[in-house]
């Protein structure tokens, strides 16, 4: 009977042991892991997309510059660009124009011998395309031109360029800047570049404003 007894104390006491472990694994929480911050993807705007598809069918490589932000591109009867940026905080901002020729040189492969039509070589375009520009922003029909050498086109895959440097017209469309450096690039039988700088101090940190964006259009090889 004693020995029975014992075993009954041990079997009492092992029971209150586990249910003291139970409740104890039972009150302790287990760790959550911190909630990760949903994922937000990049949006791009419509006007960036659009500028895209210019340039894929222009040939033309578009690298977004670091520092610049977009802005609404300019978009009238004597002003229409395609893209257009601003370096925050230094008064400064480029407007883009890129050109596909591919359509114009079918049209002209044509009917360029025929007397009868007069059709003006679309590798030359871009001439005609920067003195209309040029003459819009200052109202003059002899803006001083410079022409790009050999080693600067080679840079931009391009054949040939010109580039003018302006003083503006003060009107409401160029939001009252003062200076305006204008370039366009062409590339034979391929497609025109037109990049316009604004600024109203035509200083050194014009020009460095100018280089942080040098890279951004240019030809494919």
């Amino acid at each position: 009977m004693t020995f029975i007894l014992k075993q009954f104390k041990q079997i009492i006491l092992t029971a209150a042991y586990l249910l003291v472990a139970v409740t104890a694994i039972s009150q302790v929480k287990p760790k959550v892991s911190p909630a990760k911050p949903p994922v937000t993807k990049k949006t791009t705007s419509k006007q960036l997309t659009d500028f895209r598809q210019l340039t894929a069918e222009a040939n033309v490589v578009f690298t977004f510059p670091a520092g610049f932000k977009e802005i609404k591109a300019l978009n009238n009867d004597d002003f229409s660009y395609d893209y257009a940026m601003e370096l925050p905080d230094h008064d400064f901002e480029i407007w883009l124009v890129v050109r596909s020729q591919k359509r114009d040189w079918q049209q002209y492969e044509l009917v360029k011998n025929d007397p009868t039509k007069q059709t003006a070589n679309p590798d030359s375009g871009y001439v005609g395309i920067g003195r209309a520009q040029a003459s819009a922003f200052t109202g003059e029909t002899n803006s001083p031109v410079r022409i790009i050498p050999p080693d600067i086109l080679a840079r931009y895959n391009a054949s040939a360029g010109k580039t003018y440097l302006l003083n503006l017209q003060d009107m409401t469309e160029t939001r009252h800047f003062k200076y305006a450096l204008l370039i366009t690039l062409e590339k034979d039988h391929t497609g025109t570049i037109l990049a316009v700088c604004l600024t109203n101090d035509k200083g050194p940190e014009f020009f460095k404003n100018i280089n942080k964006a040098a890279n951004c259009l240019k030809f494919k090889p």
